[in-house]
């Protein structure tokens, strides 16, 4: 098993493992037992792309979806949300997709307000988010609204949350926007993409001795580095030339089970 690509491992796990919560590893680089299966509907979520079977995760990411998706439900327009990718039945690494959401701390929330929550299996399969970017992600679209921002504010106010990922434009917009308490902001940081959905990725849980979180982002609103990716975009820094004598790069190493936290291969074993 140690020298066998981990994807192929946990990418076809049907179930979660019969053990205690509990993630190992980091967000990159592990796995996840005791995870919870995210119910495919609830009072204000629908959990989308059920074929993958990535609506598992540490339940207290569960828990995290079901309350924000009631505070975004009392916004004008949305019905509660649209729930992507959180993680594998047993986390671990992706057959295909995420190189993170590998502890079950890490989920994907649409940008589509969602305007019913009864969408069928095949609906769900075939249904497309909507983009909020312009110009490369340097702006905002007219399809994004202040629910957006205030769905975001209360994504990252929540004291579990580590971080947010989203367009860089999104960040700027909401710095503009913010007239009241900006220490969320903090938490919203600009990454490539991320404009179809918002990248949600909370702190290792309280007492879980094995999981390892990101570093924290750095003091401040984060406001004038957004700034700097959008003037990036807009104006790139020029590249240097190309060197006829580098070395043609290395295809991208998959991780083996030997990569992992050793208790990742108890995780796949468990019944």
């Amino acid at each position: 098993m140690q020298g066998v690509e981990a994807r192929q491992l946990f990418g076809v796990q049907p179930q979660g493992s019969r053990q205690s919560a509990v993630p190992f590893g980091s967000y990159a680089k592990g796995c996840m037992a005791g995870g919870a299966q995210l119910p495919e509907t609830g009072p204000t979520w629908q959990a989308m792309r059920l074929s993958r079977n990535r609506n598992w995760g540490h339940p207290e990411t569960v828990s995290y979806i079901r309350d924000l998706s009631a505070k975004a439900a009392r916004q004008p327009g949305w019905e509660g949300l649209y729930i992507g990718d959180i993680s594998q039945p047993r986390g671990g690494p992706m057959l295909s997709g995420h190189r993170s959401h590998q502890l079950g701390l890490d989920v994907d929330i649409w940008m589509l307000p969602p305007n019913r929550l009864n969408l069928s299996t095949t609906e769900r399969e075939n249904l497309s988010s909507i983009s909020m970017r312009r110009s490369g992600g340097a702006y905002v679209n007219d399809k994004w609204t202040r629910q957006h921002h205030e769905v975001l504010k209360a994504a990252a106010s929540d004291p579990r949350v580590a971080r947010i990922f989203v367009f860089p434009g999104a960040k700027v917009q909401m710095c503009n926007d913010e007239k009241g308490d900006r220490k969320w902001l903090r938490k919203i940081r600009p990454w490539w993409g991320h404009h179809y959905h918002f990248h949600v990725r909370l702190s290792c849980p309280k007492g879980a001795a094995g999981c390892v979180n990101q570093d924290p982002p750095p003091a401040g609103d984060g406001c004038k580095d957004a700034e700097q990716w959008v003037r990036n975009i807009l104006n790139p820094p020029p590249a240097p030339p190309p060197d006829p004598n580098a070395p043609k790069p290395k295809p991208r190493r998959e991780l083996q089970m030997a990569d992992l936290p050793r208790q990742c291969i108890n995780v796949l074993q468990s019944q």
